[in-house]
């Protein structure tokens, strides 16, 4: 299977699917191709959220701001997968989720860089150069990376991890990591401190609350804290955007108290 991931929209992703369908009859599934455009923080974090889900597989993914510089290409072997990439950081969180061992605590995690020709275009690397790469990976094996005359393992590579929030028992000071498209602002505060609160009130900012456990225990229209499906603290309004509510974008501060 190969798994592909981009902010192209459309249709670009359609090329990428023809040339890995020309060299390879692997099953090919979309995870999305509209993550926020150049937005590789995002696309990381999203990525940590979907692709755990899948069974081994040879994971594309393309959120570029670098395409046609010096930046290298990536592959890294996480586990029993493979994820193929630009050197931006986008493809490392994910990596180390899906290298997880559960029985040591330690990441099988190798990282190589992936040589290649000049692309027929310096704007379009997901066709030229990562498809192609995706489509040779999942043929030859996971397993035979080292083998490769394209790779060469590195320990120089842009390495990114979302930032860890201040946690005290009353409250919490972190950042908004990403707002998803139903307006929730999703932190980086551990759910987990709200273990205890719900049925409560929080202040965000400055103004208070309530904490509950699923948006519709307020009324339509009304803000409220809780925990999403990934585990951290939403800012979020009951069918409104929580965003637009607690007046945060991607980035900003949250100063959360109980």
């Amino acid at each position: 299977m190969i798994t592909l991931s981009s902010d192209f929209g459309s249709p670009y992703p359609a090329a990428m699917r023809g040339v890995i369908c020309r060299a390879t009859d692997a099953r090919i599934e979309d995870i999305a191709h509209d993550f926020p455009r150049q937005d590789v923080r995002a696309t990381a974090f999203w990525l940590t959220q979907t692709l755990p889900y899948f069974p081994p597989a040879v994971h594309c993914v393309v959120v570029d701001p670098g395409v046609g510089t010096d930046r290298d290409a990536l592959v890294v072997r996480a586990g029993e997968h493979a994820l193929v990439g630009p050197d931006n950081g986008v493809l490392l969180p994910v990596a180390r989720e899906l290298a997880d061992d559960k029985t040591d605590g330690t990441d099988d995690l190798e990282v190589f860089t992936w040589d290649y020709d000049d692309p027929a275009s310096t704007t379009f690397h997901g066709r030229d150069v990562f498809a192609p790469a995706a489509a040779s990976v999942h043929d030859t094996g996971v397993d035979n990376l080292e083998a490769r005359p394209e790779t060469a393992p590195t320990d120089d590579y842009v390495d990114l991890r979302f930032p860890e929030a201040a946690v005290e028992s009353d409250g919490a000071t972190g950042e908004v990591l990403v707002v998803d498209d139903f307006g929730n602002a999703v932190t980086n505060i551990p759910g987990e401190l709200l273990a205890q609160r719900f049925g409560g009130t929080a202040a965000v900012d400055g103004g208070e609350a309530p904490v509950r456990r699923a948006y519709a225990a307020v009324d339509r229209g009304q803000r409220l804290v809780t925990v999403g499906s990934h585990g951290n603290v939403e800012l979020a309004v009951n069918r409104g955007r929580g965003d637009e509510a607690f007046g945060v974008s991607t980035g900003d501060s949250v100063d959360l108290s109980l």
